[in-house]
């Protein structure tokens, strides 16, 4: 930890501690505060949006800012996705492939209503309509990454010179959004509808509220660390060679795919240096899974220095909020009925409204929490991560062309 000027850096291993004590202070949040539980708002975005206040107060006050280096939060990101593939079945993604395409459909149509909104609204403010666009897929869909890179292109050609910051602060209020959007319509559309869970499995991160703590030995957790290390190389040398082909995915989409082909291609009869079965939905690895999402939502929740996009608040407030009604809307009469109208469909709604709204991991987060709360839905947890993390990627660099083009 050093600090230059009014800056304070925190390194990498400090990062991560302070990211497991903002997930225990979500987790204790949720017990003292009893709507954030009922309304299945993620425990380390209680957590991480508190301490992101906390630093916010702290610059305001005393105008020292916080940075921390999140090179490991990555990393946990790769194990989470890597668990979610070695949970899946191809018994889960062939059922998957129709609830799989729809949403793909439904999420493309929603790209263009976002994108309609956006402009529409900037428009109604007396914005020039790009900035509309970066309130739009830009950086809601596309998230902080998607924003950077396309903010050189919005202010060269539209004259928007402050297009990096907007983006920045569309991508930021989004992923606030995006974290307690999921919970309550979920539980408006469960309730509403008396949904029932259809299976009584365990669940594929984390245990359910009321069920009491599992006992897990050593072999079981350093089995499942191994299978998703093993898992992992398969992933990178898979990258490694899409990239030869020309072909970027991020890394852990890859680590996704090992982790499908070493559960279902795998021959049943290799034996393990652990002589143990290969740690499919097992508490284990549904404890890792909890582990390394909560604590890469929690850094990245605590590390969003919102002094940044206050100056811009004003407009992108009002972008934002028309945003978020739309979303709402289209996950309750649109993704649900189209989904199948069941409890499988509420889960999968929560996860739209997570990775249209913000990013992939919020959208697990999100059904996370509903699924702790209400039960299991393994098919969510396959379509909506392949939907959000793969396929819309490709898409939104379409769709935003396509928009550009409407200016």
């Amino acid at each position: 930890m050093e600090l230059i000027g009014t800056s304070l850096h925190v390194d990498t291993f400090l990062a991560v501690t302070v990211g497991i004590i903002v997930l225990f202070i979500g987790k204790r949040l949720n017990r003292v505060v009893p709507i954030l539980s009922e309304y299945s708002i993620p425990e380390p975005v209680s957590g991480g949006m508190t301490v992101a206040l906390i630093l916010f107060a702290v610059h305001s006050l005393a105008d020292i800012s916080v940075h921390f280096e999140l090179g490991a939060r990555d990393v946990l990101l790769v194990y989470f996705f890597t668990t979610i593939g070695i949970n899946a079945s191809f018994r889960d993604l062939a059922a998957g492939g129709k609830p799989l395409a729809l949403l793909l459909l439904i999420t493309l149509v929603y790209m263009a209503v976002q994108n309609l909104t956006g402009v529409g609204v900037a428009h109604l403010l007396g914005l020039e309509p790009a900035v509309g666009l970066l309130g739009g897929t830009v950086s809601l869909i596309g998230g902080h990454g998607t924003a950077i890179a396309w903010a050189p292109r919005f202010a060269e050609d539209y004259g928007i010179s402050n297009a990096m910051e907007i983006g920045i602060a569309c991508a930021t209020f989004g992923l606030v959004l995006a974290s307690v959007i999921g919970g309550p319509v979920a539980k408006f559309l469960v309730e509403r509808h008396n949904l029932k869970v259809t299976t009584d499995e365990s669940l594929d991160i984390g245990i359910r509220h009321e069920e009491p703590p599992v006992s897990l030995n050593y072999m079981e957790l350093l089995d499942g660390v191994l299978a998703i290390h093993i898992c992992v190389v398969i992933g990178f040398f898979m990258d490694k060679g899409l990239e030869n082909l020309g072909i970027q995915l991020p890394l852990f989409v890859s680590c996704l795919f090992g982790g499908i082909i070493m559960t279902n291609l795998r021959p049943q009869v290799l034996p393990r240096i652990t002589g143990t079965k290969w740690p499919s939905r097992t508490p284990a690895m549904a404890l890792i899974a909890d582990i390394s999402l909560g604590t890469f939502l929690a850094m990245s929740l605590m590390s969003m220095q919102l002094w940044e996009i206050v100056d811009l608040a004003g407009a992108l407030f009002s972008i934002m909020g028309v945003q978020l009604v739309i979303a709402a809307l289209f996950m309750v009469f649109v993704v649900f009925p189209l989904m199948g109208k069941n409890y499988e469909a509420a889960v999968i709604a929560a996860g739209f409204g997570g990775f249209t709204m913000g990013a992939t991991p919020t959208a697990i987060a999100n059904m996370s929490a509903v699924s702790k709360r209400y039960g299991p839905c393994h098919q969510a947890f396959i379509v909506v991560p392949l939907v959000g993390a793969f396929f819309i990627d490709v898409s939104n660099v379409i769709m935003i062309q396509l928009s550009l083009g409407w200016l």
